[in-house]
């Protein structure tokens, strides 16, 4: 999954660049855009997050446009990981990392497995069409 979005006023920090935490609402943003793409939007309140790590590479400025590239690495038995790089203006590698969710059905204590249905889009799904900037609006 790709997704675009700018470097907001609200993205940046004292130094002037995108804060660290950035990169998290990124990541989850192309997530929310996958989930939905792939009809499977009810899953929202049923996956918490159990880890998140990200290398950081390149800083990113106030209204740079960025590409989040997003992915399925591996579908445990209750357990989803995803693969992620967040590429600046020309192609800069700004981070790159992982994250993994766990499936916790309503009310549960822990873990539960997922459904076969989810299973299955969660594996068999191919890429999917990018969420891209409108490239012809200026952005200041």
């Amino acid at each position: 999954m790709v997704v675009e979005r700018r470097v907001e006023w609200l993205d940046t920090d004292a130094a002037g660049h995108y804060h660290h935490s950035t990169v998290v609402r990124w990541v989850e943003a192309a997530e929310a855009v996958l989930l939905r793409r792939l009809g499977l939007a009810h899953l929202f309140g049923s996956t918490p997050r159990v880890h998140f790590e990200a290398d950081y590479r390149a800083r990113l400025w106030f209204g740079e446009a960025v590409r989040i590239e997003l992915s399925v690495a591996k579908v445990g038995a209750s357990s989803l990981h995803y693969v992620f790089t967040v590429h600046g203006e020309g192609d800069v590698e700004a981070a790159a990392g992982r994250m993994v969710i766990a499936h916790s059905a309503s009310r549960a204590t822990g873990t539960t497995p997922w459904p076969a249905d989810v299973r299955e889009v969660l594996t068999k799904s191919g890429p999917q069409a990018p969420e891209l900037l409108t490239r012809d609006i200026e952005h200041c």
